[in-house]
């Protein structure tokens, strides 16, 4: 309990810390940044400005070549300013938490930011700093559709899990079919195969053998149905959903590179599908087959 209370008090970079994956993080840190904002959601707080403190952690994508002192391939510590100073310039907020979410949004339109932790607080509103404090992942941030006239959408997938009976049943195009008449981007996930696989009793090994396991599977569902796709990266799904493919994920590269990732043993197909459509910010998860439904998840989850 100790730890959890210093942690919450602490800098977000304690945190960040705290909650790393295995993988090593580099960091960037903004820290005691105050503005002045009208802000708040009470009468007296409106047309008077009032102090904010920012302190945010930006997890970033190791570099995988040097960056030969140049400033152009690093996440610049001016752009976490930035994000900040457009936020309160774009129109006043009623609250903490909308300013917060909107920072992190911007920071992670950065392609090295994977992660960020915001911290806002008022400094004005009593004797002591009344605040919010958020940690958002790149991956949680929706595909925007551009339109014509340059308008973006956000773009909410349906998630659909099919187990290995219904990947082998005569009416599978028939479900697909459903999918699709939604009209919204569908993203269809498996589990393991039923053929055996190789066990080392060494986690971190069988943690890739079962998620490559799960890809074959994805393949074989592919060679069903001349729709779908196989793709195994974010660049990859965000490509397809805006281009109206009925995409089969290969879960490997993201798991595997999420720092903040599943919990669930790898194996787990349905709990990789849950754990996709939250990160996806989907609109359902639609589970195929008999296999029991987890409870509490952030995504509505129906069967089919």
């Amino acid at each position: 309990m100790t730890t959890d209370i210093r942690l919450a008090f602490g800098h977000p970079e304690e945190r960040a810390e705290a909650s790393a994956g295995g993988d090593p993080r580099d960091r960037l840190s903004l820290r005691d940044h105050i503005v002045e904002a009208d802000i708040g959601a009470f009468q007296q707080e409106r047309g008077q400005k009032q102090r904010l403190r920012f302190n945010i952690v930006v997890e970033v994508v190791p570099q995988s070549a040097p960056i030969d002192d140049d400033v152009d391939r690093i996440l610049s510590y001016d752009r976490i300013a930035e994000a900040i100073a457009h936020e309160l310039a774009a129109e006043r907020l009623n609250l903490l938490e909308t300013l917060a979410e909107r920072v992190a949004e911007r920071i992670l339109h950065s392609p090295q930011a994977m992660r960020v932790f915001v911290r806002v607080e008022k400094l004005d509103r009593g004797p002591g700093a009344l605040g919010v404090e958020i940690v958002r992942s790149r991956a949680a941030v929706p595909t925007q559709a551009t339109a014509d006239d340059g308008s973006e959408t956000a773009l909410h997938p349906v998630v659909a899990y099919l187990d290995n009976a219904t990947i082998a049943a005569p009416d599978l195009a028939r479900r697909l079919d459903a999918l699709a008449a939604r009209g919204l981007p569908v993203i269809l996930t498996v589990g393991l195969p039923e053929f055996p696989r190789a066990v080392t009793g060494h986690r971190p090994t069988q943690r890739r053998i079962d998620l490559l396991a799960i890809e074959q599977n994805a393949w074989a569902l592919a060679a069903r149905d001349d729709r779908c796709v196989v793709v195994g990266t974010r660049t990859e799904i965000d490509w397809a959903m805006k281009h109206g493919k009925m995409i089969v994920w290969a879960p490997s590269k993201i798991v595997l590179d999420t720092p903040d990732g599943p919990k669930a043993a790898s194996g787990d197909g349905l709990a990789l599908a849950l754990w996709l459509a939250e990160t996806m910010a989907a609109t359902e998860l639609v589970v195929h087959g008999p296999v029991s439904v987890p409870a509490g998840s952030r995504v509505p989850v129906v069967t089919a």
